[in-house]
């Protein structure tokens, strides 16, 4: 028998605003590695990345594909890969600085899934990719300024050991590339219902949207994404597309788990382009800023921040809107960075309401004898009836718990608005915990 061999690839960068797309070119290298007498070890792996990098182009997500491979072919796999990119990757756009990695190692070292970790939560520079990669025997190709390697290194990292999910994407034929993309809406509505809660974000039935089909240039013809290979593969043949899919593939993915978030103690852990999760009190009145966004400010022993509500964030915005003083919960959202115009503010994706606080209202005590509220004759010179005439110098204004009708809980910004690694609600209770439990289905790609 043949020596089997692991070798990981890792790719990233390879598109741009005007198209391209990193998840159809790995749709392609899986199509293109089959003669090379291979054995896929996983599901095709897409890592989302810090959603808050200035520089990415789209979603900003890796691949990276796990395999056995006969030392023999080990030339032949690297070359293709290489070869395919330089074919689909949109290299003279700018902003694109495609990056392949190749690890040859059956087992991920718990420096590279750190790396991984730092950037899907902060920034990372391309020295910190190159000197790991040279500590692991890596071996990385760089077009441009580079930058993709460290996607690529990360995407090879990414051991999904603390929650996934799947998605399985369909691809159009070049020739409808640009052109509006064609489905029946009815039958998105109805593999939505059969498949729920298991798929997510399929629409956004608040603004009857259809979420599932991009909107750019790129290839794919749409989305879907959930918890099993099996309930996506039930979900692809209830849609009706109505133009031709040349390929589909499933993914395993950290999409919709919050891998993004990382939770700090205090506000003088807060930092630009990071997500975070934070835990104050309500100090400042939620105010409507231009455009019906609502900014509040948050504190805790030391410091504030502010937290803006964006009204395409839906309910999440309505919620923001009915906080008070006092109130206390815990935000996550994305540390932007001060500017001229604003101070260091979280740009909100879930609230978390944990105890509201408790307001009270006074109001004019009741007249003994009709039961008619009684008028105050000033400060501190008692009240009297308007309908009795009675006076009552002793009488005071009676207190009580005012009724609020925001309630405690978990609030999410609206579909339409989730970044790709949000959690939704949906999602709550299905986690996953148990990597090995991953399993091939019979067909999982096309072709």
């Amino acid at each position: 028998m043949t020596p089997q061999h692991t070798l990981h690839i890792g790719i990233d960068d390879t598109d741009s605003t005007k198209g391209g797309c990193t998840t159809y070119l790995t749709a392609n290298l899986i199509e293109k590695l089959q003669p090379y007498n291979i054995k896929y070890l996983d599901y095709p792996l897409l890592i989302r990345l810090n959603p808050n990098i200035p520089w990415k182009t789209r979603g900003n997500a890796a691949l990276c594909l796990r395999l056995h491979y006969d030392k023999t072919q080990e030339q032949k796999i690297k070359e293709t890969t290489a070869t395919l990119l330089e074919k689909h990757a949109t290299t003279n756009e700018k902003n694109t600085n495609p990056g392949i990695v190749f690890y040859k190692n059956k087992t991920i070292p718990p420096q590279l899934t750190t790396f991984t970790k730092q950037t899907q939560t902060n920034i990372v520079t391309l020295k910190q990719a190159t000197t790991l990669i040279k500590k692991t025997h890596a071996e990385a190709i760089g077009y441009n300024n580079c930058r993709g390697i460290i996607g690529a290194l990360a995407a090879i990292g990414e051991t999904l050991q603390n929650d996934y999910t799947y998605e399985l994407i369909a691809y159009r034929t070049p020739q409808h590339i640009g052109t509006k993309r064609q489905i029946d809406p009815i039958s998105i509505l109805e593999m939505d219902k059969q498949t729920q809660p298991h798929t997510y974000n399929n629409i956004d039935t608040t603004k009857n949207k259809i979420l599932i089909t991009p909107h750019g240039p790129d290839p794919i013809l749409f989305g879907i994404r959930g918890e099993t290979p099996e309930i996506l593969k039930k979900a692809y043949t209830i849609i009706k597309p109505q133009e031709p899919v040349e390929r589909w593939v499933i993914f395993r993915s950290n999409q919709g788990t919050d891998a993004h978030l990382q939770p700090i103690k205090n506000t003088s852990q807060l930092q630009p382009y990071h997500s975070v999760t934070l835990k104050g009190t309500v100090s400042k009145e939620p105010r409507t800023v231009p455009l019906r966004h609502i900014i509040f400010t948050l504190a805790d022993t030391y410091g504030e921040i502010d937290c803006a509500a964006y009204e395409p964030t839906g309910d999440l915005c309505k919620t923001a809107r009915q906080l008070e003083t006092g109130d206390l919960i815990e935000v996550s959202g994305a540390v932007h960075k001060a500017t001229t115009k604003r101070p260091l503010t979280i740009n909100l994706e879930k609230i978390h309401i944990l105890q509201l606080a408790e307001k009270v209202q006074t109001e004019n005590p009741l007249c003994p004898g009709c039961g008619k509220h009684l008028k105050s004759m000033g400060k501190k010179q008692g009240f009297r009836c308007e309908r009795c005439g009675d006076r009552f110098t002793e009488l005071k204004k009676t207190e009580f718990l005012r009724h609020r009708s925001l309630k405690g809980g978990l609030y999410v910004a609206s579909t339409r608005s989730q970044r790709h690694l949000t959690k939704p609600l949906r999602r709550y209770g299905q986690e996953k915990k148990d990597a090995s439990a991953n399993h091939f289905v019979d067909q999982w790609h096309s072709p």
